[in-house]
């Protein structure tokens, strides 16, 4: 489990399952993915999450509030699956159900997942994308200090010629320079 100061981070239950399944059929919540999905696509999804902790040790977990709801959605690191020019790789991802937009979770949650990959998995870099058009993930993006270089945005090689969220924007973290901007204010 991982702590911040109004959230923790942490294993699945199956009672995260049912809202899990509610965010995939929420068409505002699914706007920059390809389609919406099914309960039983939910339930995959959270399987190959389970696996991918079991494989490597970390993975997309589930998120809570302290003094609220016991679930709001994921925020974690997973291993990029499939070839790209920065890849391999590890992303940092979020998708957070759209009663907890707004509130600055998706930002403290990638925090503290950032400082897991960098501090506990001494990961030596951590990238994270989506379509330009998703202005809210990039913003968390460059809220918790990763960067974009226009040269490193890239088509998504699983969506087809022409699909309009192939195009991706790529931002990056790099080990050092989470030590730097974490280290603390000097007078």
């Amino acid at each position: 489990m991982i702590e911040s100061r109004r959230l923790l981070l942490r294993e699945w239950r199956e009672s995260d399952l049912e809202v899990f399944a509610a965010m995939g059929a929420d068409e505002k919540v699914m706007e920059h993915f390809p389609s919406t999905l099914t309960p039983a696509q939910s339930a995959e999804f959270v399987a190959r999450i389970r696996q991918h902790f079991v494989k490597c040790g970390y993975g997309l977990w589930a998120v809570e509030c302290r003094n609220g709801p016991p679930f709001i959605g994921f925020v974690g690191l997973m291993q990029v699956g499939f070839d790209a020019p920065f890849t391999p790789a590890v992303e940092i991802g979020w998708r957070l159900a759209r009663e907890a937009w707004g509130r600055g979770y998706a930002s403290e949650a990638a925090s503290a997942a950032l400082r897991s990959a960098f501090e506990s998995l001494e990961l030596d870099e951590v990238v994270s994308f989506t379509v330009p058009a998703n202005t809210r993930s990039w913003k968390v993006m460059e809220r918790i200090g990763m960067r974009r270089s226009p040269a490193d945005d890239f088509d998504h090689p699983r969506l087809p010629e022409g699909d309009p969220l192939r195009r991706h924007v790529l931002y990056r973290m790099r080990a050092l320079d989470w030590s730097l901007a974490s280290e603390p204010v000097r007078d």
